[in-house]
């Protein structure tokens, strides 16, 4: 009898063991799964931050004819957006937006919260997420005049390789047309001086069409300018003539 006894109780030790057991391992379990969701969102706000960044400002690595061919939305529009909405939405029916820039999900506006369904904090020149209690940054640019304050020079000769010269400087104009950062175009036009340099500042990503006009004959030579963050685009504009 007391055999029997003592093999219960040790059924019922064994048993509470297990449970305890069972316990910890569903702790652990839990614990591993919470930190795999975390990271699964972490990696998901991270790569969702990178397409807005592209969707507005475009993807570097993106050419096209030994050109670069994507600025996003900063490229088309001459400006930043106002809000993340203007990616997927055109802000006031710009003639210039040439999006969607960016994918929505099923929810429509998904792509302005993360994957903790916190919104995006946009600045500017960055877009933070903070869903998880630590910030997860993607910088866009170190200023905004990195992506609208660039400049554009150049030189101008005739088909002698001669530049206008003192005489016929005021024969010639040279005209830059870029987006006006709402919805439209705008262009800055001057003349070159006698050495036949030009240069425009304040000029947005992009690309944009830069023309030169001789005004006695309206004979137009017309180029594709690429502007690219933080640096000078330069360009030789030859006339196929021999104009002075």
């Amino acid at each position: 009898m007391n055999q029997i006894r003592n093999e219960r109780a040790f059924t019922l030790i064994e048993l509470a063991i297990v449970i305890v057991i069972i316990g910890i391992l569903t702790t652990v379990a839990v614990r591993e799964m919470s930190g795999s969701i975390e990271d699964a969102k972490y990696e998901h706000t991270k790569t969702e931050l990178d397409h807005l960044a592209e969707a507005i400002v475009g993807n570097p690595s993106t050419w096209r004819n030994g050109t670069r061919s994507n600025f996003g939305y900063v490229g088309d529009i001459g400006a930043l957006p106002p809000n993340l909405t203007a990616l997927a939405t055109n802000p006031g029916g710009y003639t210039t937006w040439n999006g969607p820039y960016i994918q929505s999900g099923t929810g429509g506006t998904d792509y302005n919260t993360d994957a903790w369904n916190v919104p995006y904090t946009f600045n500017g020149t960055s877009i933070v997420s903070t869903g998880s209690g630590t910030n997860i940054s993607k910088t866009i640019a170190t200023s905004t005049n990195d992506l609208l304050a660039n400049s554009v020079d150049g030189y101008i000769v005739d088909a002698n390789s001669q530049p206008p010269g003192i005489i016929y400087r005021d024969s010639v104009v040279i005209r830059i047309i870029y987006p006006n950062g709402t919805g439209g175009t705008t262009s800055q036009s001057m003349t070159p001086n006698i050495s036949g340099l030009f240069s425009f500042s304040n000029i947005p990503i992009g690309n944009h069409t830069l023309q030169a006009i001789h005004l006695q004959t309206s004979d137009t030579m017309s180029y594709m300018v690429s502007v690219l963050p933080r640096q000078t685009a330069h360009i030789e504009i030859i006339f196929p003539a021999d104009l002075w």
